[in-house]
């Protein structure tokens, strides 16, 4: 008898991942590929093997409702209804007369060209491309299981419940009973419960587009019959411009340029500089909402709910009165052109009243020492090396000698995902592993887990998984994760890029100093390892309130006390 042993789920997870992005970088050399062809077949079988936990039952004959909802939001609408899909670089569409579409949950610039073709712009990085080419993959099966279960190979016919569905879908408007009597015949085709379509069909509905659920199957039924049919094959393809320019960094230092020049303009590029990876509204508001909003601070019990207040879509007003107020206050907004899509705050600490605040600063400084806080919004992925390691780079002017950055500190928070825990729960790394290799980047986290003890959530230190995308988890990786002597509490996908850029910059090319203070802070946005508690499963609403503004207090408070 062989002693080897039999590879265990979580290696064939971590295999089938590899064979993934071996694959996807081969298709994106290769320049184009039918998804749902031979040159797709290999996505789609790692995909099928993987079964992400994002995914639910993509592996399974019936439709996944909740990881359809979770990638229409993630991509542009009318993809669905699109043979030909094609990955540029930014080409100069947002000066046609194409109407951008900006998808709801990811910030990517799309453009339908006609009928038949979407283009959707790729400013961000690899991870973008690896993000796009999984999601429709994932679309692409789920289409295909449609196709089968409407199809007749015997009779080259479709069933009766398909029929039904195309007479609703070209229908303007449904009433009550109408709509019933198409879900009912929708489940079917799905194989799901009318229950479950019922609720779909409510959170796919726009005010513009009611239907849009039924809209969405039968999309995806009908482009899938035409590939089984008829022979008319999707396919991908990615612009020669686009694979040209990949790597070389051009939006990251566009970007980078940009604001630099707007420091040296304001006379801010010699102060101390602390970069801050966050929101756009929690550094801002935690500064200067207590100045604004003193009313609505003596009504409540606590600062949190303020800040759940201002986060409700009703309040645009109160947001708008803070913001008026810190941009007269010392923060210079910068809305991004680059197209990395992250957007800058600056904030000159010379310019605030901080005895109208909650934070308390040395009031003996010099006004040319006081810290300027530069906010940016968040990375995705691989963006966030590019993004930074352009930043951390000294400014360059022609004709002038070059200027090295006074950077006092890199703060780092966002959402991951816990391996322990609940929504809202923190994680305080002390080390990133860049998911499939032996990668690590080992750090002094200036927050710990005392910073956060007696606030009402619990708090894990511990290392942090940077993942390739955190659409292709599943719970065996997940569990061999936690199980580890790697000691990991949780998994994000920029972690390592941005501690790569600012080990590079401090430790190898001296254009910062070497005694950068780093900080790591995140917020549980889902638990994968609980059933019902993946990102699919719906966003954190107010849940998300209380971690994000706790862990901005303690950047702010080490910053301001110089600790």
């Amino acid at each position: 008898m062989s002693k080897i042993r039999s590879r265990t789920r979580a290696q064939e997870s971590s295999g089938a991942i590899e064979r993934m992005y071996i694959a996807m970088r081969h298709l994106f050399n290769r320049g184009f590929y039918k998804p749902m062809g031979v040159s797709g077949e290999t996505l789609r079988e790692a995909l099928l093997q993987l079964r992400p936990e994002i995914y639910g039952s993509v592996a399974e004959p019936k439709t996944e409702l909740n990881g359809l909802v979770y990638i229409l939001d993630r991509l542009p609408v009318g993809i669905e209804q699109c043979r030909y899909i094609n990955l540029t670089s930014e080409e100069g569409y947002k000066n046609s007369s194409f109407d951008v579409i900006i998808p709801p949950k990811r910030r990517r610039n799309c453009y339908r060209i006609d009928e038949e073709q979407m283009n959707i712009e790729i400013t961000r990085g690899r991870s973008d491309i690896y993000d796009i080419l999984t999601h429709l993959t994932f679309l692409f099966i789920e289409s295909h299981k449609i196709a089968d279960r409407v199809f007749i190979e015997e009779t080259g016919q479709t069933i009766r419940d398909w029929q039904k569905l195309e007479e609703a879908a070209y229908k303007k408007k449904l009433n009550q009973s109408e709509r019933e009597i198409a879900l009912s015949h929708t489940a079917s085709i799905l194989g799901r419960t009318f229950e479950e379509c019922l609720a779909a069909h409510k959170v796919f509905a726009t005010k513009d587009n009611p239907e849009r659920f039924l809209n969405i199957v039968y999309w995806m039924g009908k482009i899938a019959l035409e590939e089984l049919i008829d022979g008319y094959k999707r396919s991908i393809t990615f612009s020669p411009v686009l694979r040209e320019r990949l790597g070389h960094h051009i939006h990251g230092e566009i970007w980078a340029n940009n604001i630099k020049r707007i420091l040296k303009k304001n006379n801010l590029l010699n102060r101390p500089l602390h970069i801050i990876s966050a929101n756009m509204h929690s550094v801002m508001n935690s500064i200067f909402a207590s100045a604004v909003l003193k009313k609505e601070f003596a009504a409540q019990k606590n600062d949190y709910d303020v800040f759940e207040m201002l986060s409700q879509p009703e309040s645009s007003f109160l947001r708008g009165k803070v913001k008026a107020y810190a941009e007269k206050n010392g923060m210079i907004s910068i809305d991004d052109t680059s197209g990395t899509n992250i957007d800058v705050q600056i904030f000159d600490t010379a310019k605030i009243d901080f005895d109208k605040i909650n934070f308390t600063f040395d009031a003996k400084a010099a006004k040319n020492e006081m810290p300027v806080l530069f906010v940016m919004d968040y990375a995705f992925g691989e963006q966030a090396y590019e993004t930074i390691d352009e930043f951390l780079k000294p400014y360059r002017v022609k004709g002038e000698d070059k200027i090295f950055l006074n950077i006092d500190s890199v703060s780092i928070m966002g959402k991951a995902g816990i391996l322990e825990g609940g929504k809202g729960d923190l994680m305080i790394p002390s080390a990133h592993i860049f998911e499939g290799t032996a990668d690590n980047y080992p750090f002094k986290n200036e927050l710990c887990a005392e910073d956060f003890k007696g606030n009402g959530l619990r708090v894990f230190e511990g290392t942090m998984i940077s993942v390739l995308g955190t659409s292709l988890q599943n719970k065996d990786i997940l569990k061999f994760f936690y199980d580890s002597t790697w000691n990991v509490i949780g998994l994000e996908m920029e972690g390592a890029h941005y501690q790569k850029a600012i080990q590079s910059a401090s430790k190898i090319r001296k254009s910062i100093s070497g005694d950068v203070k780093v900080r790591y802070a995140y917020y549980a946005s889902d638990n994968p390892l609980e059933t019902g508690s993946t990102l699919a499963s719906g966003g954190l609403g107010i849940t998300g309130v209380k971690p994000t503004y706790l862990i901005t207090k303690k950047i702010l408070e080490q910053i301001f006390n110089n600790s």
